[in-house]
């Protein structure tokens, strides 16, 4: 298999697009956590439970078309390799929390993976929507059109005082997460992130890796997310978060141009040898990938780098993940196997795209 044939079957449609602010603010999501009232709660339903909810989610939604979504499929972990469920995890359509549990747990996902529900993971539903660029309001909607399209055949559980009752207190009220991926190079460059982050923790927001909580925030890349649910409406939870990574982008489209003004040699130099090295090295661990595409990605964003996607480091930051890369590859590989296997997929990509510019097609 080729890796642009590998790529047009792998990526998610919206790691390709680039929605508004998509140059900072890579990916916007919006979950909601629902439960059934007529079932104990996963963290303590028994697998037959947990089997009803299965069932249930199969029968009613799998296989059936929603005018937004399209037709649906469900995915049973318990039938899926390990493989299978880490690239799942690398192509945040589930967490790992969902892969590591025992049977009876599934992911239910439209044709375009725009939306994905994690059935029995720590709540009965988690309902996701994922969106290229700064789009919280859209990824509610989008989340709110299956709430509701869910609500019409499943009871929810539900309190008028407390709202949607969780399995994790803090859920409780709207169930509402909202997150937004964030590219913030210039900020880490100039040492101002670590100022701005206590500030955001104090308006009630949180700043977590790529991967969510206890993750490492790997090339640059940072989720800003709300951590109040309850007594807040949704609108409201989704306003001040967007009102915080606005103030984000300005920070760091500023500090991108302290950098342009104060250390422009010093900054070419940076990106002009982190491409050198994608383009020639032979072997490459995740940690030294991820920071040398951030500083690629910087250098497309700032006009620097010339007929380079800037859909690059959102593609490459999941097919050089582990599962991709075994994937791809077709077998299982070591860690000292995925580094070279890594090195040679970067290669392979940036050569593709030189051959786009040169009269080769579109990727």
């Amino acid at each position: 298999m080729t890796l642009k044939s590998f790529m047009n079957d792998a990526i998610s449609p919206w790691m390709k697009n680039e929605g508004p602010e998509a140059d900072i603010a890579i990916s916007s999501r919006v979950r909601l956590a629902r439960n059934l009232d007529s079932l104990p709660y996963p963290i303590i339903a028994s697998e037959d439970d947990l089997n009803k909810v299965i069932a249930e989610t199969e029968t009613k939604f799998s296989a059936h078309e929603h005018e937004k979504f399209g037709a649906l499929s469900l995915l049973k972990m318990q039938e899926l390799s390990e493989n299978e469920k880490r690239v799942l995890v690398e192509k945040h359509l589930v967490s790992p929390h969902l892969t590591r549990e025992g049977p009876a747990r599934g992911v239910l996902l439209s044709e375009d993976e725009s939306l994905s529900v994690m059935v029995n993971e720590e709540d009965h539903f988690r309902i996701q929507c994922l969106l290229s660029g700064f789009q919280l309001e859209e990824g509610l909607a989008c989340a709110n059109a299956m709430d509701d399209w869910m609500e019409e055949t499943l009871d929810f559980a539900f309190d008028e005082k407390r709202g949607y009752l969780t399995s994790c207190p803090t859920n409780v009220g709207t169930g509402l997460r909202s997150s937004v991926m964030m590219h913030l190079p210039a900020l880490v460059l100039t040492k101002q992130l670590n100022r701005i982050l206590p500030a955001i923790n104090q308006l009630g927001l949180v700043v977590r890796g790529i991967y969510g909580e206890g993750s490492e925030a790997l090339g640059n890349l940072y989720q800003v997310s709300n951590q109040t649910t309850l007594g807040t409406p949704e609108k409201e939870i989704i306003k001040d978060l967007s009102s915080v990574v606005a103030q984000l982008i300005q920070h760091e489209r500023a500090a991108r141009e302290q950098l342009w003004t104060n250390s422009k040699d010093k900054l070419e130099d940076r990106i002009y040898r982190s491409y050198g090295i994608l383009s020639y090295s032979r072997r490459m661990e995740t940690k030294e990938a991820m920071e040398r595409l951030s500083d690629v990605r910087l250098g497309i964003d700032m006009g620097i780098i010339k007929d380079v996607q800037g859909s690059i480091l959102n593609e490459l930051m999941v097919l050089t993940q582990p599962g991709f890369l075994q994937q791809y590859a077709g077998e299982a590989l070591n860690s000292q196997e995925r580094d070279w296997r890594r090195a040679a997929l970067i290669r392979e990509r940036l050569t593709l795209e030189e051959e786009s510019h040169d009269g080769g097609g579109e990727l």
